[in-house]
């Protein structure tokens, strides 16, 4: 219990700062989004109407310190005020409307890439220099060093626009309404396909280097050769003692990819024009949506900061030695 005090009490901390931060960063930029908004319309605004738009978004007039301590009270509360681009929506609708999406996108190809990898690399460690090693640890540290953008432009031009067997973009057919029927479930599950593809390919290979390398290093351990010793199949001496410790390290792996992830997988959405939480952040940062990029940059944070929590849960369950210390 002390442990877990001393970790949520390290968070709760490592969440102030970045929430000063991100009050911090966005009144560095030149200019304010009210202005900008109605500078393209040509016609100039009274300057009280000006201080009204920018009192309703947010942008109270005061000392810096007063302004600091509004944005607190909004993040506590999570009232995030009014969008400029989507106005009259408020933030929370912008992002919950983009949440559910990314979630789906996230959760589905995390698990598949953190299983795949970490099954192909507890075989490949177990069976070292073999042909599965041989041939599948040079290749994913090929694809480890592609860049998202690459295989994303890949699948769009090979399998949507060339061959058109896939959709290539948005989250399903805007000629469907949202349904809990058949098509309007296949029509997301095949436009899902590119964009989860391309995640699984680019987190896929650093599970399998990861736990490949740390299986490797547990290998010549004691306990791995007294469990063989006492007549242990091999399988479960792979699987219970050895798996078990390699894990450690690919769990914080795991937590920190969906922490980024799931802040935006930008590139992957933008290029697919998907509409999660990425390319909501992209078009909020081209139009200067300063309350939408804040809200975004605290959901990333609390992602962050959330699911490195829940791996140092995991390593209590895993490794006895700590709930022991």
């Amino acid at each position: 219990m002390r442990f877990v005090s001393r970790r949520l009490f390290f968070y709760l901390v490592a969440f102030f700062c970045a929430a000063t931060f991100n009050f911090i960063l966005p009144r560095m930029m030149p200019g304010d989004p009210v202005t900008a908004m109605f500078a393209s319309q040509g016609t100039p605004l009274p300057l009280e109407t000006l201080a009204a738009l920018r009192e309703t978004f947010g942008f109270i007039e005061g000392p810096l310190y007063l302004q600091y301590f509004a944005y607190l009270k909004s993040v506590f509360t999570w009232d995030l005020g009014y969008s400029v681009q989507y106005y009259p929506q408020s933030v929370n609708d912008v992002l919950s409307r983009s949440l559910y999406w990314t979630l789906f996108l996230v959760g589905v190809s995390s698990l598949i890439s953190f299983t795949i990898g970490s099954m192909a690399g507890i075989y490949a460690a177990w069976n070292r220099g073999g042909m599965f090693d041989t041939l599948f640890s040079p290749l994913s540290l090929v694809l480890q060093s592609i860049p998202a953008v690459i295989i994303s432009l890949l699948f769009l031009f090979t399998f949507g626009v060339a061959l058109n067997w896939l959709p290539t973009g948005y989250a399903y057919n805007i000629d469907l309404d949202p349904a809990w029927d058949w098509r309007y479930i296949s029509s997301v599950m095949e436009h899902a396909i590119m964009p989860i593809t391309t995640l699984v390919i680019v987190q896929v290979g650093g599970y399998l280097i990861t736990i490949r390398n740390n299986l490797i290093n547990l290998l010549g351990e004691d306990y791995i050769v007294m469990a063989r010793a006492k007549g242990l199949s091999e399988m479960r001496v792979m699987l219970n003692y050895g798996a078990r410790n390699a894990l450690l390290p690919s769990v914080t792996t795991f937590a920190m990819t969906i922490g980024v992830v799931l802040g935006g997988s930008l590139i992957t959405e933008y290029v697919f024009n998907y509409p999660g939480l990425g390319n909501t952040l992209y078009q909020a940062i081209v139009n200067r949506d300063y309350p939408v990029i804040q809200g975004q940059l605290l959901i990333m944070t609390l992602a962050m900061l959330s699911m490195n929590f829940l791996a140092d849960m995991a390593y209590v369950f895993l490794d006895p030695r700590l709930r022991h210390a």
